[in-house]
Parts: C-alpha cells; structure tokens; sequence
C-alpha cells in the first residue's frame, strides 16, 4: 500500500484495510499485519487458519514486532507518511497466504467490496483487478515462484461544505 497523497498522512491509530472473500477462502497465515478477528475456523482440525472470515479486516502489526513476523514496510501501527513528508516512507507491506480458492487463474476470483478505514474522511475503492504477479526468488537464487496480486485504487472522499 502506498500514500502518493501530497499532504494527509495516515496517522494513528492507522489503517485498516478490508474486504469481502468471492468465494468461501480463508487466511492461512499472514506477516506484516494481522486480522481483527479470526472467526469461526470450527471445521478445521488440526491446522486452524489465521482467519475464517468471509469479511476479513487487517491492519498493520506495531513496532517492536518479532523479526519473524515482519516483512519490509510493515510494522508501524498503520501510520504512513506523505510522499512530500519522507518518500522513503510511504509504504505499507503485508502478506497473506491463502487457500480454499482454486489452483489456477481461472477458479481463483478476486475479492470484492475493498474498504480502507483510516482516521479523518475515509476512502472509497474501485473494483479489484488482477496486476502482474509479484515474483519472488529463492535464497540460492536457483528458483522463482509467483504471488497473485491485487490492485485496488482508493479514492479520497472529501467532506463537502455547503455554500450559503
């Protein structure tokens, strides 16, 4: 997630990023960031996702989080600066990975009803679509594999004021 806004930071208490699930998908596990709730996972054994809802909310994991639990750009309590403010910090990252969907890009939809909750005047989003895959290589260096992505474009709902 990025800020390109020029001058309205996200500041506390932060982010939250929401959605609602196309089919019956759950969160296996996540780092960067956490679900509110986990809901109900009953019918899982053994192996319980980190969510089983079919409306997850996330936000942004505090600072001082395990290493283990981080990933870059995370880790600030949902609070991102300006791109005028410090374009080094405009980002926000977290990664989930998730199962019940399909295998292939044809039984794989997106998730719908994108909502971004910040402090102030909210935002609203557009429909999802799916980008370029997000590659990662291995440690050796000898493999690659692929993420979906995601691109959802928020828009800045101004309070309007009327004109006497």
């Amino acid at each position: 997630m990025f800020n390109y806004q020029q001058f309205r930071h996200i500041g506390a208490p932060g982010w939250q990023l929401g959605w609602t699930w196309a089919k019956k998908e759950v969160i296996w596990s996540m780092v960067g960031a956490q679900t509110t709730e986990q809901g109900d996972c009953s019918k899982f054994k053994g192996n319980t996702p980190h969510c089983c809802k079919k409306d997850p909310t996330i936000v942004d994991l505090l600072p001082g989080t395990p290493y283990n639990m981080q990933i870059a750009n995370c880790c600030k309590a949902g609070v991102i600066n300006t791109f005028n403010q410090d374009p080094a910090n405009v980002a926000s990252s977290f990664q989930i990975s998730f199962g019940l969907a399909g295998t292939t890009n044809k039984t794989v939809k997106v998730p719908k009803n994108f909502t971004l909750k910040t402090p102030g005047p909210g935002y609203t989003c557009g429909r999802a679509i799916v980008g370029r895959p997000t590659k990662f290589l291995s440690t050796d260096g000898r493999r690659v594999t692929q993420a979906l992505r995601v691109e959802v474009q928020p828009h800045h709902i101004i309070q309007s004021v009327p004109i006497p």
